[in-house]
Order: structure tokens, then sequence, then C-alpha cells
């Protein structure tokens, strides 16, 4: 009757989820192949899937404990059971299994539950349940045990008890034993029966139960001597009972696997004025651990791998588990045009999820890129956004993190290195060698490996043995006649050193004369980190690595990755920083913080892959809000272009920061210094300026609008801004059709000072939206160039350098016409010319350089004479960095 309720039960669960292979894990140490074969029986019967974990019977603790915690992390396995002999039931083996997967309900966890009375958050242990399905009518009745100790033994007295039994616990040994048998209603044997206790004893009509561990055996029946009823031993109804427990277990994992409402508890808050460094508000706040912020906000404990105290690695299972869950609403924070004077966009990103999450209730979540050491140590400084919105620790964010892009310039450089190596190997061997170097005789055995067998397929030669290719077919495989006068992967480092820029490589002797110019780029302008940006799946990953291409050959064709079989080597060393990184808020709300490509070089947007797995944390009522880099006319217009494209999202509303005093200098205010005082433009009324500078918010305004999504215009307030000013610009960003604009003071208050901000935010995302995309991918390379040119940037239109047209030309006939464009230009202009601010009108966009992001999947034109390694300035950052070597404390990072 249990087996077949279970079976029907499982039965029903597998229909829901039909997915679902439940996996009952049995870690046995004794040769008793019976209780095997039954464990196995019954779970066939049920519907279970077993494993059997046969370990030699003198087992040690510790070896148990070992086999025991390598299965609590097995995503695979729901439920654990223990088959041991009594020795080595001890409570620190009995409670190295996870509560959440102990089927037979043994430890502290569990049976702390259940001696509470806890039912319906524990498991009873099979035995115990065996017992009870054989008594009935307990109350007022006496129910010895014998031998009945350690965690079964508790268990059993706590259900009789509950049943109206009195109870009575008595060891083999005991003097009294006699004396008790003689009295009691019902016996009931923990363990085997010493032959020196007769069945005499014990009065006629007992009931007699035997739960000794030899649960199957049933040889030592009490006969019927004295008139004694036989003994009833619980074997194979604790095992039926055990295949009922694992289906609840089953239930138990598919509920904590199903979404989760938030259980947040948000950090407070006490904002001192004046404001301290971003540095010391980091420090005063204590963040939360970060398992219990991802308990918190529903991830499971097999779902993320923690990185010190404050950060995760959060592992992309997740995305399958909560594949039903509706989306939340998608905000992008973008904004006007930079100056040196800052504008804030990762502080409104920050200050708006406090808002929502810690002030109004709701559940959102911040999206960032990770920064750069270059910025870090350069001129910008940090970029956890800033005061009383930041992301903390302030430090672990901005240096190392989990070490995304060290992964990304080790395998940018694996790359290069594999490109000039292979182009010497050619010019240095004949065919035949090559070839019996590429596909050498391991162990007398030669064969190609599969990224081999897949460059064979590529070329049409569909064979398999190395031995039957001919001489032309060799030649085809093993010579990928790279043009060195071609070769665009260049190498990568994480620091400004403008010295890189262009360099000679070959110059040893042992190159053999092969020199050629290359240069070095921003680890985070590789297409690497374009393509962590962008990419969907781990297997995403590893197709558009393969396809990224590094030069052309002699013929003109592309030459891929792929082609140099280091596609496989470059998704090991991506492999876990395709995993986006949780960090929080200092109100304690949740942030990914994951990819960090340049906007003004690359597409400047966090990845694809954090934004899906917040869309699902959050519910469909709430809110992901991720940041576009620089102005509207970069980061934002890239965002719709090329991730909106590669994700299939696109948000609801978009938010754009803007400063008073960063519309002053789009006004005609005079040039800022860092560190220089500001000039009095800058500190005093002038609404003149003000008024003349909105001309820029209008036309970023105007730029959101061509894409059809909602804007919320978010004015960061300083303390030297009038309120007058400030009614200014809110009035004229209504005027320019702005949803909403709003003055914020998150800054200098934390989330509290965004709450308006997150109230328009959450109206304007139930509006209507007409998304679409500025161009159609089917136009010509050129024609989509020119029409970002014009209707972003304002241009009369574009020319193109003999160098550009020529690589537009390559592209086309190479079969790469149909990808998005990603504009490198600077961002302190809406021109190609930093200095020109406000909104230039007729000038002609001058493209130097074409070149192609295979891999990520976009083309990307330089505009004039735009940079791919920044450099340092006079007085970097770095001269204000240390470390206290006795706290071990950073200082001065921003």
């Amino acid at each position: 009757k249990i087996t077949e309720n279970a079976k029907k039960s499982l039965a029903s669960l597998k229909r829901q989820n039909p997915q679902l292979e439940p996996t009952l894990a049995i870690i046995q140490a004794h040769n008793d192949h019976l209780i095997q074969e039954a464990n196995k029986n019954f779970a066939k019967e049920v519907g279970l899937r077993i494993i059997h974990i046969c370990l030699p019977e003198g087992s040690s603790k510790d070896e148990i404990v070992s086999e025991i915690l390598r299965l609590n992390e097995d995503p695979n396995v729901q439920g654990l059971a223990l088959d041991l002999p009594e020795s080595l039931c001890s409570s620190k083996v009995l409670n190295a299994v996870k509560p959440e997967k102990d089927v037979d309900g043994l430890s502290n966890v569990n049976l702390g539950h259940l001696v509470r009375g806890d039912v319906y958050d524990c498991l009873v242990p099979p035995t115990v349940c065996a017992v009870m399905e054989l008594l009935e009518n307990l109350g007022g009745k006496t129910v010895l045990l014998v031998g009945a100790s350690g965690a079964v033994g508790a268990a059993l007295q706590s259900m009789l008890q509950r049943e109206g039994a009195t109870i009575i616990s008595c060891p083999w040994k005991a003097p009294q034993l006699q004396n008790e048998l003689r009295h009691a209603d019902v016996v009931v044997f923990g363990s085997m029966k010493p032959d020196d206790v007769p069945v005499s004893w014990i009065k006629p009509g007992t009931t007699i139960i035997s739960c000794s561990h030899d649960l199957l055996s049933e040889k030592h029946n009490c006969g019927q001597q004295n008139n004694s009823p036989a003994e009833n031993a619980v074997g194979s109804l604790a095992i039926a009972m055990r295949m009922q427990n694992m289906v609840k277990t089953t239930e138990r994992w598919i509920q904590s696997h199903q979404y989760r409402k938030w259980n947040l508890h948000c950090l407070k808050l006490h904002p001192l004025s004046p404001v301290p460094s971003d540095i010391e508000i980091s420090r005063a706040q204590s963040p939360k651990a970060v398992d219990v912020l991802a308990k918190e906000i529903g991830l499971l404990t097999d779902e993320i791998e923690i990185y010190g105290q404050t950060k995760a690695k959060v592992r992309l299972s997740l995305l399958e588990r909560l594949k039903d869950q509706p989306d939340g609403k998608y905000v992008l924070v973008a904004g006007i045009t930079p100056t040196p004077l800052g504008e804030g966009k990762s502080t409104v990103t920050v200050g708006l999820v406090q808002a929502l999450t810690a002030h109004l209730k709701i559940n959102s979540f911040a999206c960032l890129r990770q920064p750069s050491q270059g910025p870090t140590f350069g001129v910008k400084g940090g970029a956890a956004g800033g005061g009383y919105a930041q992301v903390i620790p302030m430090e672990e964010f901005n240096l190392h993190l989990t070490g995304d892009i060290h992964a990304i310039t080790a395998a940018n450089n694996l790359l290069a290195a594999a490109i000039d190596a292979r182009i010497l190997h050619e010019n240095t061997q004949s065919d035949k060698s090559l070839y019996n170097r590429l596909v050498p005789v391991v162990n007398g055995v030669r064969g190609f490996s599969p990224i081999q067998l897949a460059r064979l397929r590529k070329l049409g030669i569909n064979k398999t043995d190395p031995e039957t290719l001919t001489e032309e077919e060799i030649s085809k495989f093993a010579r990928l006649d790279i043009d060195p006068c071609t070769v665009t992967w260049q190498r990568v480092v994480d620091t400004n050193d403008r010295f890189l820029r262009k360099i000679t490589i070959g110059q040893a002797n042992t190159e053999k004369g092969f020199v050629r110019q290359a240069q070095f780029d921003i680890a985070v302008a590789s297409e690497i980190m374009a393509i962590l940006a962008l990419t969907t799946s781990p297997q995403d990953m590893k197709e558009r690595l393969g396809k990224m291409v590094v030069a052309n050959d002699k013929k003109g064709e592309p030459v891929t990755a792929e082609d140099l079989g280091v596609t496989g080597a470059l998704a090991v060393l991506m492999k876990d920083a395709i995993k986006p990184t949780l960090m929080q808020t200092l109100e304690g709300t949740p942030v990914f913080v994951h990819a960090g490509p340049f906007a003004n070089i690359a597409h400047g947007n966090s990845s694809v892959l954090a934004d899906k797995i917040a869309l699902k944390l959050v519910g469909e009522k709430g809110f992901v809000v991720t940041e576009a880099g620089f102005g509207a006319d970069i980061g934002m217009e890239k965002f719709f272009n090329i991730k909106c494209r590669a994700s299939g999202l696109f948000p609801s509303v978009v938010v754009l920061v803007a400063t008073v005093r960063a519309l002053k200098m789009h006004g005609g205010g005079p040039n800022v210094t860092a560190g220089a005082p500001l000039k009095k433009e800058y500190t005093e009324e002038n609404l003149q300026l003000v008024a003349d500078g909105c001309c820029n918010l209008q036309k970023q305004i105007q730029i959101t609008q061509l894409f059809g999504v909602p804007v919320v215009v978010a004015l960061n307030v300083f303390k030297t801004d009038s309120p007058a000013e400030v009614d200014l610009v809110c009035k004229i960003a209504k005027q320019s059709g702005a949803f909403d604009a709003v003055p914020c003071n998150h800054w200098s208050a934390g989330g509290r000072g965004a709450v308006q901000l997150a109230q328009a935010v959450e109206k304007a995302a139930n509006q209507k939206n007409s998304f679409k995309y500025l161009y159609s991918l089917e136009l010509p390379i050129v024609e989509k160039i020119r029409i970002i040119a014009q209707k972003v940037y304002g241009a009369q239109d574009i020319e193109l350098s003999p160098a550009a047209q020529s690589q537009v030309d390559r592209y086309t006939r190479q079969g790469f016409g149909n990808l998005p464009i990603c504009m490198a230009k600077t961002h302190l202009s809406l021109s190609h010319q930093p200095e020109r601010k406000g909104v230039p009108t007729g000038f002609i966009l001058p493209i130097s350089d074409v070149r192609a992001s295979i891999g990520a999947g976009f083309i990307y034109p330089l505009v004039g004479t735009m940079s791919t390694m920044p450099g340092l300035p006079t007085r970097p950052c770095f001269y204000d960095i240390d470390l206290d070597p006795v706290t071990e404390q950073v200082k001065g990072l921003f």
C-alpha cells in the first residue's frame, strides 16, 4: 500500500516536471546484499533512480563523512540515506548529511523538528514510521523500548508519546528488564535480542516489534513459546517507508527550486553631513555575508561559488531552474555627453535600486560593469558609485574582483601567441614535418583531436584517419597561410600604457627574423570581453570564441581561432569568468558585477547573462537596472542595436542622467581641470548657461525617442545647484519629451534620496512601449554607419578613408555585412572632436578604419584618431593609492 502510494505521488511529480529524475544515493558499509537488493527493488517499483555507494566493511567515520560531503554537493542527488553498522552511526556521521537531503531523518536538524512537533518540517525515520504503521490505538498502553538508543530511539519515544502511550526505555542488561517485560503491552526491540533474555519473560498477548539493524533477516522469530505472539520485524516495511520519505524529499526539492519570494534584510544607513569620502562610507557599513544575501534572494546553496566573505559567482544552472519564471521590468541607465565633472550614472543606478528595494519594498537588482584597472589607477578612479549610493566593499569591487579581466587577458594573449607561433612554424617547416607535428603519434596511435576533425570538415575533407590524407589534403589542413600584414588580433594588458600603442615583435634571434609591427590594447577592449558581455551560454561562448577572425590568409579568406585549434583552450580559461559576480549595495540590496567593455572603444554594457539571471530573480513585479557606458549616443545606442539583438531583451524605460554642472559646460562654461578648483560659473547660479547647455540633454532625449522607449531624466543634484537651476532643467526635460524629470539626492542621502526617481521609473515602466531598432541588419555596412552618424550624432555625412573602405569591401565579400555596428568614438562629444560640447552640427564624421569582431558579432569603425589603449596622465590616481601594512587596508582608492 505504501509503495503504491509513493509510486502514484512520484508519477504525479514527474508529470509536472518532465525533466525530473529523482535520485536517491545510499552509502553502505557492510556486505549485506539482501538490504541492497531490497532498496534497489523498492526504488525501481516506485520509479526512483538509485545510486549505491558500497564502501568496504572496515571503513572509518572520516571516509564515510567524505563520501557524504561529496554527495551533499551533487546537484543530481536529491536524497541521501545511510546503511551503516551501528558503530559508525555517530553524531558526526549522521549530521554530515545535509538536512534537506536527509531521507532517513536522523540528523539533529530533522530530529529537533520532530521532537518539537514540527512534523511538516521534518522527515520521520523510516524505521520509526514502520513501527508506528504496525501499531494502532496506543492510547493508554505501556510500550517498552529495549535496546533502542541514539537517534532512532529518540524519534521512537517522541512519536509514541505523541500517540498517548506510556513509554519505558530500558537497555538489554538492565536488572529490571524481566519485570518490565512482564508488564508491557507492547515491546519494541531496538537491537537484536540477546540469547540470555528468554522469551518466557514476555507476557502472553504482548505485541513484539523488532527494529534491529538486520532489518530483512526476520530470523529471530519468537515462535509460539508460552503463548507469546510472533515477533513483527519492520524490515521491508521500513525500506518502503524510506522510499516514501524520498518522494517527500523530492517534492520539497522541487518546491525549493521554484521561484521564492525574497526575504531581504536591508542594511540601515546613517548619512553624515558633510558627506565623507567614498571609501570611508564603504568601510563604515558592515556588509552581509554573501551566502546570506544569496539565500535572501532565492539562490540555492549549489548555485553560488563563494569568493571570500562578500562576493560570489552565480552558476548559470539558475537560468534553467527558473526558465518558466516571468521576467521583471528592465531599466537602462544612460547619460548626457559626459564631462570631466562626472555625471554619476553608476551612482544613480545604485541609488535607484536602493530606493526601489530598501524604501519602496520592490525587488530590484543593479547590473554593473567590472571596473578596469586602467582607469582605476589612471585618471577616472573607482567605479562603484559614490557617496551613500555605492557597491560595497568598494576596494573589492575596484581591484581584481573575481579575476575575470585577468582570465580575458590570459585567453586573449594565448590566442595572440598562437598566431605568431603558427606563422613561424609554417614558414620554417615542410608540409610533411608540419603535419607530423600537428598530428603526432602518441603511444603508437595517431589520431586527430576533435577540433582538428572540425577543421577537416570545414575544408570538405571527410576523413578521420590521419594516414589516409593525400599530399594536397595534408597541405590544405596543415597550412593556414596567414598573411602577417592582415593580423588584427592584438595583445592586451589591463593598464593604461601609452608606449604599447605600437610595438615591434619577433626581435629575438630565435624568431629567425620574423619581425612585424603590432600593438597592445587595453584588456577590456579585447573581443573576448565583448563576447563575455554578449554571450548567452557556455556553448554560445565557445562558438563565438571559435568564430573570432584574427587575420586573413594569403587568398584573402578569414582565419579564425577555430582554425588555429585554440577554441577549447580559450573556453577553459573563461569557464569561471562567464559566471556573474554577486555583491551588494550600501543598503544590502543585490548587485551583479559582470563584464566591463568600454563604451568608446567597445559596446560598453554589462553582460547579457547577468541581466537575464537578475530578471528571473526579481520576479514579475521586480526591476533590473543596468547601466550603459558614457553618453546615450554611445552606450545606449550600442545597448539597443547590439546588446538587445544578442539578448532578445528590451527595456521598459530609460533613465537619462544629467547634472547642472555638466549642462553648464555644454552651454559654453569654461574648461575644467581635474583636481583644480571649480570656476564660479559652476558654483554660482547661472540660468542662462544651464538653459544653453540643455541642448545636449534635449538631443539625448531625442536619441532615446528614436528607439520608442519612455525616458525619465534623473538630475543628479549637487550642493552648489540652486533650486531655480534644478527646476529649469526638469521643466526643459519634460517639454522636450521626457516622461518625467526628477531631482535626486541619493549621493548624500542614499536610497531615500532617489525615492521620487524610483516612483517615476515605476510609472514610466507601465507606459506603452514601442521599441524598435535604429537600422535593419540587411543594410550595407556603410549605410548603417551613416544612419548612426546622422540620426544619433547629428553629422551631415560620413567620410571613409581608403583603408576603411577597403576593409568594408573585404568584410562584405567575406559574408560579414549583416552584422550590427559598434562605433569606436570619443565619448566627450557627439562629434569626433572632444572639444565640441553641446550639440555640434554640420560636421563630416571621418572613419579612419573599420575592424570586425566576428565572434562578438559586430563591425567596429574607428572614428578619427580613436585609440584602443588609453595613456596615463601626468598625475595618475596611483599617487594617492596606498596599503596600510599593519591593517592591510587600502587607502586613497576614491
